[in-house]
Parts: structure tokens; sequence; C-alpha cells
């Protein structure tokens, strides 16, 4: 399977929801895997260490489209 890197469209709704893999930078790293929106905000979990954060919405500015 192979990822896209695809810039967020921050006007939209539900640009990022939950279980979408998103970066600051298109195919850098760190990953997140997001556990929840609320609030302009998003939970995440670093894809390695598996250590969970929390980022304004406006931050992520990448996320992962897959392709067979």
């Amino acid at each position: 399977m192979r990822v896209n890197w695809v810039a967020v469209d921050q006007g939209a709704p539900d640009a990022i929801r939950i279980g979408d893999l998103v970066s600051e930078e298109a195919g850098g790293l760190p990953v997140y895997r997001v556990v929840a929106v609320k609030n302009g905000r998003a939970w995440l979990r670093e894809g390695q260490s598996r250590a969970d954060c929390l980022f304004p919405l406006s931050r992520l500015h990448w996320k992962a489209s897959f392709e067979a």
C-alpha cells in the first residue's frame, strides 16, 4: 500500500477526523494518529513512542491518503 501526503483543507469542517494519520510536514516525522478532535484541537498518539499529545488543528498541515 502506498502513502500519499495530501494538504489538509483547514476550511473544511471535517478536514481532520479520528483515525487519520497526520503530520506537520508532508511525509515528515513524527506521524500522529488522531484519537479525538474537539474545540479546534486534536488529541494525537505519536506513531513510534505511542506518546499522547494535544495540538491545535492549525498546526497539522498534512494527512495520509492510502492507495493500493
